[in-house]
């Protein structure tokens, strides 16, 4: 059997996309069949999509059309009875064209009042298809009360839109279900209904505007014909609307709160079961289908060519046999969606808590897991970082760790994962070590004074710049403590340009110091820079690991210090050429330059080595220091110096204050750091690193060396990357010439005579889809390591390409193999294509 289906547009901007449906039809007809003034003759319907075989979940078969009225629901109301001719006029052309059923879509049913005067002049059965659109809506409430634990008898539904057929149906579901109802209507009371079936005197009141339903309920059925009926600002905590209208009721501005929820009301999906025909890339339209259209599936599915919804009254037997039958086919109102999103399970976990006991949150009624999960990234998304929080959500990494032990993490589930992130290399000596814990107890049991500088010396910071300044490589004699790795590299910054007559500071492309302007200034990628340009002035940039470069610049003689870090961590682990800092010190003594080193993520024994630098025996002028000094229990920063250096930049009285920090320098920070240096020195976590670094670097070399898609694993110690290359380079032109090449019309004529703007962007489109589907390659690499093994691991800060590999210093052997295992499984999951 064969349907036809009349569907609308419900804005502005989806009115533009059938004018752009319409032309681009027209336009390969054209091309296709060569100029025929037909083609570009007036129409009263555009067609948009055809289906050739639709197979239900039960076998049954149909094929059928979706053709646009191109026209929104204020354009028909204007003048409804000449668009009613023209609804007519288009079911006739449909049924002409083959179809045996017409469905009509939102407004194009009710010009007609609601069908009844279209079905009496049209030559074939006509269906509104409302019955299975209240059919879903009635059945989203039902499950949004079941998610949320309310039972029907304890509800408080508002039902906008009443008597129309919709709201009429759904409120008379939701009476036998037991809820107690609200229905706004305009007009009279005594034009209403009087035969529902109440269960109780009392369990049906009538308002005559929404304004007195915000305070009294938390669950809304909205279908009426005007939209904008509902104010989201004004919604309760906990609140849930079934928005069935189109215009939509809900006003803008849902999206800003996260303690309600829209569900897009009325609609159905097909199973897996459902197909709609051989359609390439899976885009068969399997969800979110408008329920007045997958009625009209269904019935041709069923060779009913029937006028089943028809008229303002929607019997109930009807809307609950359109649902068993939908059921059987495999069309369900789930999953739910918002703002066209599948509604996940832990949406609802957010809102449970206000619709139930608020003494649940007190210490004797903790919340279950999954709600205060979901209450945590809620609270993130809303306070924090909302794009973050969908980065979690696409990404499957929606977890809230309550535990750290070690190199292990525990979430609130109950789950361990291994964490080969580590805090991006804050924790040498794993979570919470329990001599930095035990440290940490005792300093406050012992409620020692934490900040007290520059009106006494600090004990256990004076204690730390001696044990730091012991340990450091070279001549470091000074330390000015701050509270991070930037403000380090600031402090770093400032301390070169007071000590020096110079004004300009060199640094490497690609590499990475921080995020503060100063920092930003000197880090050698664009994205991270752009939006605050202009940064500090005289800063400039060379190829790292050209020693060359280098020695070219400084023989101007008007550079005050050259800043790099050894290995470039957020690059993506960049080794240097073998003598490159030794050639380096070389340079910056010959031509009276400062050499600023950055060993916040290589320093304290991650490369096997205590500092990089010792690789090749030599040392700076200033050294950074950060990540994990304090064993990631205490955010810490120290900057180190020669004591030259420090008397040319702060060695008067004059000086001595000009760069200072009110938390930098405080003991309990410096207390937790001389606990992690103990662990550090007594538990040989640098020659941990020297031996395991390796034996886990050369393990992953040997899986890499069988799959195309890793370009290189490279490290030192326990600095380890995995850079992939999944070049995806041409594969989106060469899908769209593809298509283009089958179709039956002049697709590579049209695309030149487009402009030269248009080319270029679609170039740049085309490039950058490929590029953003090659990181989303390794995102997924990632996510399955995660999901599938509770192994953690991220991409670096400079490239999206590059996996870090850098788990706390304490890995044993045995945790090792565990990655490697991990790693090799995935690496054959994600196989499809070799090259």
């Amino acid at each position: 059997m064969k349907f036809g289906f009349i569907a609308h547009p419900t804005s502005p901007a989806l009115l533009n996309q059938v004018k752009l449906i319409d032309l681009a039809g027209r336009m390969l007809k054209e091309q296709s069949h060569g100029y025929h003034s037909q083609f570009w003759s007036r129409h009263n319907l555009v067609p948009f999509a055809d289906f050739t075989r639709i197979t239900s979940a039960c076998g049954q078969q149909c094929d059928g059309t979706i053709q646009f009225m191109p026209l929104t629901a204020e354009q028909m109301m204007a003048q409804p009875r000449r668009i009613a001719e023209r609804v007519l006029d288009g079911v006739n052309a449909l049924h002409h064209g083959g179809a045996e059923l017409v469905g009509l879509g939102g407004f194009t049913a009710i010009v007609g009042n609601r069908g009844l005067q279209t079905l009496e002049r049209a030559l074939v059965p006509v269906t509104t298809g409302n019955s299975l659109t209240a059919f879903a809506a009635y059945r989203n409430v039902v499950d949004c009360m079941e998610r949320l634990g309310v039972s029907a008898e304890s509800a408080q539904v508002v039902v906008a839109g009443y008597p129309g057929s919709i709201a009429q149906a759904v409120a008379r579901l939701l009476l036998a279900h037991g809820c107690r109802l609200h229905l706004v209507h305009r007009g009279p009371t005594s034009n209403l209904p009087s035969d529902l079936p109440l269960q109780s005197p009392d369990q049906v009141q009538y308002h005559s505007r929404m304004d007195a339903c915000y305070g009294i309920a938390r669950f809304f059925v909205t279908a009426t014909s005007s939209g904008g009926v509902i104010d989201p600002a004004r919604l309760q905590p906990g609140s849930v609307v079934v928005d069935t209208a189109l215009p939509k009721d809900v006003l803008p501005g849902a999206g800003q709160r996260n303690d309600i929820l829209v569900i897009d009301g009325g609609l159905v999906s097909a199973t897996s079961d459902v197909s709609f025909g051989a359609m390439a890339l899976g885009l068969d339209p399997m969800r979110n289908l408008n329920g007045c259209m997958a009625e009209t599936i269904i019935l041709a599915l069923e060779g009913r060519a029937q006028p089943f919804s028809i008229g303002r009254e929607l019997p109930v037997e009807r809307v609950l046999e359109i649902g068993e039958v939908a059921k059987r086919h495999g069309f369900v109102p789930n999953p739910m969606a918002s703002d066209s999103e599948p509604v996940a399970g832990a949406r609802f976990d957010g809102l449970r808590q206000y619709h139930h006991n608020p003494e649940i949150g007190q210490p004797d009624h903790p919340l279950p897991a999954h709600v205060l999960r979901q209450q945590v990234l809620d609270d993130f998304g809303k306070h924090i970082n909302p794009v973050l929080r969908e980065f979690y959500q696409f990404n499957h990494v929606e977890r809230v760790f309550v535990k750290g032990e070690g190199c292990w993490l525990t979430d609130l589930d109950g789950r361990r994962y291994l964490d080969f992130v580590a805090g991006y290399g804050c924790l040498n000596t794993g979570h919470n070590h329990p001599k930095v814990s035990a440290a940490l107890t005792e300093y406050l049991q012992q409620q020692y004074p934490t900040f007290v500088q520059y009106v006494s010396a600090p004990l256990h910071t004076s204690q730390l710049a001696r044990r730091l300044t012991q340990m450091a490589p070279g001549k470091m004699q000074h330390v000015f403590f701050s509270n991070s790795g930037t403000e380090a590299v600031e402090a770093a910054m400032k301390m070169a340009l007071a000590a020096s007559d110079r004004k300009v500071i060199l640094y490497c492309g690609n590499g990475y110091h921080g995020k503060t302007l100063g920092a930003l200034s000197i880090t050698g990628r664009s994205k991270h820079r752009k939006p605050f340009e202009p940064l500090l002035t005289h800063c400039e940039q060379l190829p790292f690991g050209d020693a060359q470069a280098l020695r070219a610049r400084l023989a101007q003689g008007d550079v005050a210090a050259f800043v790099m870090e050894p290995i470039q961590g957020e690059g993506g682990v960049i080794i240097p050429p073998d003598g490159y800092l030794a050639q380096v010190r070389a340079a910056c003594d010959q031509y009276d330059c400062l050499w600023v080193l950055d060993e916040i993520q290589t320093g304290l024994g991650r490369t096997g080595k205590l500092f990089a630098c010792d690789w090749e025996g030599v040392a700076p002028d200033i050294m950074a220091l950060s990540k994990s000094l304090s064993g990631g229990a205490v955010p810490i920063g120290a900057t180190l110096a020669t004591g030259d250096v420090w008397r040319k930049a702060y060695g008067t009285m004059d000086t001595f204050a000009l760069h200072t920090s009110t938390f930098g320098g405080g003991n309990f920070a410096a207390a937790s750091a001389m606990a992690a240096l103990d662990v550090l020195e007594q538990e040989q976590l640098t020659q941990n690193a020297a031996h395991v670094g390796p034996y886990l670097q050369q393990q992953l070399q040997d899986i890499a060396d069988q799959y195309g898609f890793i370009r290189q694993v490279r490290g030192r110690g326990m600095m380890i990357a995995i850079e992939f290359s999944y070049d995806m380079t041409g594969g989106a032109r060469a899908l769209l010439r593809e298509m283009a090449a089958r179709i039956p019309a002049q697709a590579f004529m049209t695309y030149r005579m487009m402009s030269d703007s248009l080319h270029m962007h679609l170039s740049q489109a085309m490039k950058e889809l490929e590029g953003s589907m090659e990181d989303l390659f390794v995102l997924r690499f990632m996510t399955r390591l995660s999901q599938e093994h509770g192994v953690l691991t991220f991409v670096t800060a400079n490239n999206n390409r590059v996996m870090r590999i850098q788990p706390p210093l304490i890995l044993t052997m045995e945790e090792a193999d565990r990655f490697v295992c991990a790693f090799a499984a995935v690496c054959a999951d994600m196989s499809t294509v070799q090259h």
